[in-house]
């Protein structure tokens, strides 16, 4: 095995810093950034609240014996830290209003970021709803979907007391040579971590291979939201014919 080799300051150049003397101001390009997107709409919480409720109460259910069984093991805990998910909500009619805008917002923002979607259909393949314990205890490790483009949470019942969704830097290049943040409360170019604050109506969107998590959940109060995750899918595996891409458009509108 090798001996790592010791750092020879000697050899090194140390920089001045740039507060005694300041360089020219640089022009500034910002590449492989990690968008998230949100808009407010508490005119829906009322309703999809409501057409949540008997999921809900089904995914406690669900759940109740297997908490049992964990309480009488370990001792009465009550459903902490338990987080109950409901089956699927994309055939549901209630949900239409939701599914339209998310579907539409989806295919937006894939191509304002730049994708060519020409050959893609717009799919929201997952749709639930959840809710973490009232005893506390609910949240979710870190993850992404690898099986989406867009994802996302509307948010039910939340306060500044729930759980709060975090996103953490995708950039494993950047994890690996982290420098102290100055003020970890103010996010920066410098930020490895975003808490979210969570409340009713908000609704957010993000690219689904961005890193997230839920913080621990301490059961003040209620929490609830709906996740959905989206894809865009090729025209091909669905039997479409084949449409203009955008570099193909644009070779023929030289041509004309």
């Amino acid at each position: 095995m090798k001996k790592k080799k010791k750092i020879k300051l000697k050899e090194l150049c140390q920089a001045s810093e740039g507060g005694k003397k300041a360089p020219e101001v640089l022009k500034t390009e910002h590449y492989f950034t990690s968008p998230v997107y949100w808009t407010d709409k508490p005119e829906w919480v009322k309703k999809l609240n409501t057409a949540s409720d008997p999921y809900i109460k089904q995914a406690r259910l669900n759940n109740l014996d297997e908490i049992k069984k964990r309480n009488k093991k370990y001792g009465n805990k009550g459903e902490h830290p338990w987080v109950h998910h409901s089956t699927t909500l994309i055939n549901d009619p209630q949900f239409k209003v939701l599914q339209d805008y998310i579907g539409a917002t989806a295919w937006n923002l894939l191509d304002g970021q730049g994708f060519d979607l020409s050959n893609h259909s717009i799919f929201i393949t997952e749709l639930w709803v959840q809710e973490f314990s009232k005893d506390g205890g609910g949240h979710h490790t870190l993850h992404t979907h690898y099986n989406g483009h867009i994802s996302g949470f509307f948010f039910l019942k939340a306060s500044d007391l729930t759980s709060r969704p975090v996103f953490e830097d995708p950039r494993p290049g950047n994890v690996m040579n982290l420098l102290p943040q100055k003020d970890p409360s103010i996010m920066t170019l410098a930020s490895h971590q975003v808490n979210y604050l969570a409340k009713p109506g908000r609704l957010i969107f993000f690219n689904s291979y961005l890193p997230h998590m839920y913080s621990v959940d301490n059961g003040y109060e209620p929490f609830r939201f709906i996740h959905f995750n989206i894809q865009a899918i090729p025209n091909s595996v669905l039997g479409k014919p084949h449409q203009p891409t955008w570099l193909e458009r644009q070779k023929n509108d030289k041509k004309k």
